[in-house]
């Protein structure tokens, strides 16, 4: 993950600075330097490394132990790495730079780094603010939940991996249908991409599609014997869908389309009803081409059968639509 500001520190330039013109207001420390690792880092005979420092304040962002350490030995000024971005991410980068080495934070000032983060980056997801403060992401939800406006007031947030995603999941799925519903011609990644959300759920969202179902899963509600049942939903779409059939039911309907003249003379519905026909294995055909497949395979194997099925589910989807438009 990038951190903000990591980018913007010159690895490269360390420059002698007065100690004299550094401030140590806004640390993340709120209890200060412990004396004893002053101590031990004073006793240390070898350079410290430098420390960092914001350089259109002049506040210490990492090293305060260090720079005791220099003043206990004498010292007048010491090595710094400045950084320039704004404050905001000075502040991120102290925390994150303090839970990685040197003497961490404690748990009291993590959680307190976490709620400001959460209202100068609101835009973070909790499992990215947890990776920066050092604390579980439940713990940052719970903060951000006693934050005014934090839990409403983005629509989407951004994650560790740099990817923006809807904060409401629900919201994400809706959009995908729109959008394939709209044009089913449209990758799984470009609907992914337009409604921000995975690859895997819009094929989720299409396949319920293709079921007739609604694009959101469907809640569960407790039952008074304790088991959970599916609250039912209407089903989504213009096109009715029948229901799925067994795997002699579907050889039995290939058969019949074998027979139908508009497929079997020409090379293109051949092509279609040899595809079909492959597509017509029982389970157990299923079971043994898997006990089959190498494991130094399985990873290729497995996602080359799941674009497969993203291929002929975005086929019958455009299939159904172009028959709904002709009706």
């Amino acid at each position: 993950m990038a951190i903000p500001g990591h980018a913007q520190i010159d690895q490269l330039m360390v420059v002698e600075v007065e100690i004299s013109s550094l401030s140590t207001a806004d640390s993340p420390r709120t209890s200060g330097a412990d004396p004893e690792h002053v101590e031990a880092l004073a006793a240390v005979q070898a350079p410290l490394p430098p420390i960092t420092v914001h350089r259109s304040t002049m506040r210490i962002i990492d090293g305060l132990h260090r720079l005791r350490a220099a003043e206990l030995r004498g010292h007048s000024k010491i090595a710094v790495r400045f950084f320039d971005g704004d404050e905001a991410d000075a502040f991120v980068l102290a925390v994150e730079s303090n839970i990685t080495h040197g003497l961490p934070l404690t748990t009291a000032d993590r959680k307190r780094a976490a709620g400001r983060i959460i209202a100068s980056h609101p835009q973070w997801s909790d499992r990215m603010i947890a990776s920066v403060t050092g604390i579980a992401p439940g713990t940052v939800a719970e903060i951000r939940g006693r934050t005014p406006g934090g839990p409403v007031a983005e629509v989407s947030r951004i994650g560790q991996d740099g990817r923006v995603r809807p904060v409401n999941g629900a919201e994400g799925r809706r959009r995908a249908s729109e959008l394939i519903a709209a044009n089913p011609g449209l990758s799984l990644r470009q609907v992914a991409r337009a409604a921000s959300i995975s690859p895997e759920t819009v094929r989720d969202v299409r396949n319920r599609m293709l079921r007739g179902e609604d694009p959101l899963p469907q809640p569960r509600r407790k039952q008074a014997n304790g088991e959970r049942s599916v609250v039912p939903r209407s089903n989504f779409g213009p096109v009715a869908v029948p229901d799925r059939t067994s795997v002699q039911d579907r050889a039995a309907v290939v058969e019949r389309l074998k027979a139908d003249p508009a497929l079997r003379f020409s090379d293109t519905g051949r092509t279609l009803l040899r595809l079909l026909t492959i597509h017509t294995i029982s389970m157990e055909e299923l079971d043994k081409l898997i006990e089959k497949v190498p494991p130094h395979c399985g990873g290729i194997v497995s996602h080359l059968a799941s674009e497969c099925a993203g291929t002929w589910a975005e086929f019958a989807l455009r299939v159904q639509r172009k028959v709904a438009e002709t009706a």
